[in-house]
């Protein structure tokens, strides 16, 4: 298949959770929705088969995030708990953790969320306090988290902790699941400016106790399996940036065509269509990447998918706002309004541009990785 042009399967799939998503709307209730989409398939749709799920890659994921997002319902929970922790597990977990985990995932039951940014470290993934040490055959975790979505709901959170190399004395990157009720692993709801389904955490671990089958995949291979989720995260955050970006756009259009101040509708003049059309082709233009990104991943080029995700969730973030400036814009004081539902979003779409990484780590990711520039950390 073509990585830019959409196979069939993909255009049915688009149009069919775009009616899932029309059906629900706005005034979406997150549990119905979120059992329906799983009922359906859709949550499940990126994880083996042999699972429960539906075989197919972080393309169809964020096919399906993406027109929930246009709809006005974007499930914030598909960027972790399949997207991550589906993935991670489905590529490095054992085959009890699979078994245990993934058909659960996928049909919906069970959600995990995925905790890894800390109050010091921010995006600094080097510099994670959170310790995990062996005691016998168990493990001992110790550390903070914070900006935890969806820990309430989530029946496990896949924390991202550090081990000693014994060889060394370093401390490298590993992945834990740690079920809601450890005991030792409390939470405190952030209050947030931002309104949204899913609530923010801070979460404290104080000697969790964990047995040895806690620790997904190999204890060496910490980074690797680290970035198999952080890169499905990265094209899921592009795909909830541009289902929100369209959405506002939809609503814009709606209004400018419609609108009449004095004899022709003020979508007829090019100050009002002008920026509506400059929105729609940055987000067209992210979505492209945001594809690309996809395609490289789900065939297995976890280098190229690094470099294009992280193009894609910055093309997207910076899309998705000016998309929803442009339609608070065009709405005037209706933009405002709650009737009119976009005033919300103006907090919402800032969330593409600063998580799950901010864009000037995306930036400094490209001036390395890509242009071969020095570091100046």
């Amino acid at each position: 298949m073509h990585p830019t042009l959409e196979s069939e399967e993909h255009q049915a799939l688009r149009s069919a959770v775009a009616a899932l998503g029309k059906r629900h709307g706005r005034n979406y209730d997150r549990e119905a929705l979120w059992s329906e989409a799983a009922e359906l398939g859709y949550l499940g749709v990126s994880l083996p088969e042999e699972h429960g799920g539906g075989g197919g890659g972080i393309a169809e994921l964020s096919i399906v995030l993406e027109e929930l997002g246009a709809a006005g319902c974007p499930l914030l929970m598909m960027v972790v708990s399949p997207a991550i922790c589906g993935t991670v597990i489905a590529r490095f977990g054992t085959d009890a953790q699979k078994s245990e985990w993934l058909p659960a995932l996928a049909d919906g039951t069970r959600t995990m969320a995925f905790g890894i940014t800390e109050p010091d470290a921010g995006s600094n993934s080097h510099r994670i306090t959170t310790t995990a040490r062996r005691d016998g055959a168990d493990w001992l975790l110790t550390g903070r988290k914070v900006f935890i979505s969806g820990v309430d709901i989530a029946d496990a959170t896949l924390i991202v902790g550090r081990t000693e190399d014994a060889r060394t004395g370093n401390l490298k990157p590993c992945l834990f699941i740690v079920p809601r009720d450890a005991e030792g692993f409390s939470r405190r709801r952030i209050d947030m400016e931002l309104q949204a389904a899913e609530k923010q955490f801070e979460l404290a671990l104080d000697d969790v106790r964990l047995p040895a089958d806690a620790l997904v995949g190999d204890e060496d291979a910490g980074l690797l399996q680290l970035f198999a989720g952080l890169n499905p995260e990265r094209i899921m955050t592009a795909a909830f940036a541009i289902g929100m970006g369209r959405y506002a756009l939809a609503q814009a259009i709606v209004y400018a065509r419609e609108r009449t101040v004095w004899k022709a509708p003020i979508g007829a003049h090019q100050a009002i269509a002008h920026p509506l059309a400059q929105a729609h082709i940055d987000l067209e233009l992210a979505r492209l990447m945001m594809q690309k990104a996809a395609h490289l991943y789900d065939a297995g080029d976890d280098v190229g998918a690094g470099e294009a995700a992280n193009m894609a969730k910055y093309a997207a973030g910076e899309a998705c706002v000016k998309a929803v400036d442009q339609a608070v814009h065009t709405l005037g004081g209706n933009g405002l309004t709650r009737e009119f539902g976009l005033a919300s979003l103006i907090t919402a779409a800032r969330v593409a541009r600063i998580a799950p990484v901010s864009r000037e780590m995306i930036l400094n990711y490209v001036s390395h990785q890509t242009l071969g520039l020095p570091k100046s950390y």
